[in-house]
This record gives C-alpha cells, sequence and structure tokens, in this order.
C-alpha cells in the first residue's frame, strides 16, 4: 500500500535533513538500499528497505517536505513518526494513504498506537 506524508501549507524554506532521515531508517531497519540517483521530483532519494513483514520502499520529493511510502501499515507508521520528529513543531504534517481512506495530522509527539488511533478514528 501507498502512503504519504506531507508538510501542508508553507513550510518556509524547511527540509528535511536527508542524512539524519536516512541515519533513522537505518536504525530501524538493518538491510536499506540508497539510490540518491534522483529519477523524477517524487523520487530524488530512495530508501529500499527490507521489512519484518516484506520488502518496502520509501523515496522522497526533491523539495524534502514528502515523503511516500510503499509498505506495510506498520512500517508506513512508524517512519511517518521518524519524520515527524524531524520536521519542526509549528509546521503541520499530514499523513494518508493513496486512496484517502484516512488523511490524519500527525503533532509533534504523536507515538504510533496514537497515530494508529487517529488513522482508524478518521476512516
Amino acid at each position: 500500500m501507498t502512503f504519504l506524508a506531507v508538510v501542508e501549507g508553507d513550510a518556509g524554506g524547511w527540509h528535511v535533513d536527508r542524512r539524519a532521515l536516512t541515519e533513522a531508517i537505518r536504525a530501524r531497519w538493518a538491510e536499506v538500499g540508497i539510490d540518491s540517483s534522483a529519477r523524477s521530483a517524487v523520487r530524488s532519494l530512495i530508501w529500499g528497505l527490507d521489512t519484518t513483514i516484506g520488502p518496502g520502499e520509501a523515496y522522497l520529493h526533491e523539495d524534502g517536505t514528502c515523503l511516500y511510502m510503499d509498505m506495510w501499515e506498520e512500517d508506513a507508521v512508524w517512519l511517518v513518526i521518524a519524520f515527524r520528529r524531524l520536521t519542526p513543531m509549528h509546521l503541520d504534517l499530514v499523513f494518508c494513504d493513496e486512496g484517502y481512506t484516512f488523511d490524519v495530522r500527525v503533532p509533534a509527539g504523536t507515538t504510533e498506537a496514537e497515530l494508529m488511533a487517529l488513522m482508524r478514528s478518521a476512516g
């Protein structure tokens, strides 16, 4: 399933620290392939993941404010929380799936369990 985490509104020039996000991903998943050859605006940096549930992929938009995730829900939720931790508190981060069965704001400090609850109540 494809998920999306995006900073809503004007990010004021902010973009995620690619190195810090890569470190967070490597801390969670031992097997990570990284492709930094920009394939498109949407796929400027790609992480190929070998999760316990199966293979997954995350890719960053070139502006650094939008993260796409093709992976299982529980892995996407973890990655959104990691992305939120790297996003300034004053910026709004929205998490949704490709079918918009849910569309939720992710406040700073949100836990995985809280995000799952937000998703369930929005869906």
